[in-house]
């Protein structure tokens, strides 16, 4: 018991250290795909989108949020891709060259890190499988790793997101085919109220049905009583 107590602190430390690691800028708003960081261009090279993408209208103003949980120097970055996540990447720690798919460029960086927000506005267009990128462009590593085909001067978060006439949900917005229909039920069956309320009759199995089971339940334990009472006569 002693052994586990003096362990069960150090396996839990070995297990969050990664995650603590990767955590140098938390993205609130859009929910990013991954809070892993170090990959480009969305954090972790071959990471999957999400099936549930957050949606908006095109040409939607939203506010983006972060927040800087280990302080760096340097500036922050924000970018749209409208199919997929082709995005440019500086070519020194101040490049402002590469404007490619670039909405908002050199955020200023505070001291002492903490929560930011940024006003951007959406391209005009409807896309499903679009991407919002927040970079962090860190100063106080030279020299600039991309110069040796690297970015370890680069925070990477992406947002998978879908730009939509009226920013509502398409038709199979994470639909789960084992889950009931409009109706109520998985196949498309519905009879009556039953099935408009998810398959559950309320006058067959509430109160009624617990009646039932009471009233056998008295009778049962009556008959068995006359039976004694016969033996014992």
């Amino acid at each position: 018991m002693r052994l586990a107590s003096v362990l069960a602190p150090a396996l839990v430390s070995l297990l969050v250290a990664p995650s603590i690691a990767d955590a140098h800028i938390s993205l609130q708003s859009p929910l990013p795909r991954t809070t892993q960081q170090k990959d480009r261009h969305c954090g972790l090279a071959g990471s999957t989108r999400s099936a549930n993408p957050t949606v908006y209208a095109p040409g939607e103003t939203i506010t983006v949020r972060w927040t800087e949980t280990i302080d760096h120097p340097g500036h922050y970055r924000i970018s749209f891709d409208q199919d997929g996540e082709d995005f440019t990447i500086p070519l020194s720690f101040d490049d402002l060259t590469q404007t490619e798919n670039v909405l908002v460029d050199n955020i200023t960086d505070r001291a002492g890190g903490g929560e930011y927000t940024q006003e951007i506005t959406l391209p005009n267009v409807e896309c499903e499988n679009c991407t919002l990128q927040l970079i962090q462009m860190m100063t106080d590593k030279p020299p600039y790793g991309e110069l040796a085909g690297e970015a370890d001067d680069i925070y990477f978060l992406c947002a998978d997101i879908a730009l939509r006439t009226g920013g509502g949900p398409g038709p199979d917005a994470g639909a789960d085919p084992g889950a009931p229909d409009a109706g109520g039920d998985p196949g498309g069956d519905d009879e009556g109220p039953a099935a408009a309320t998810g398959g559950c009759s309320s006058s067959g199995s509430g109160a009624g049905g617990l009646a039932t089971a009471v009233l056998l339940f008295g009778l049962a334990i009556t008959q068995r009583m006359r039976a004694r009472g016969r033996r014992a006569h």
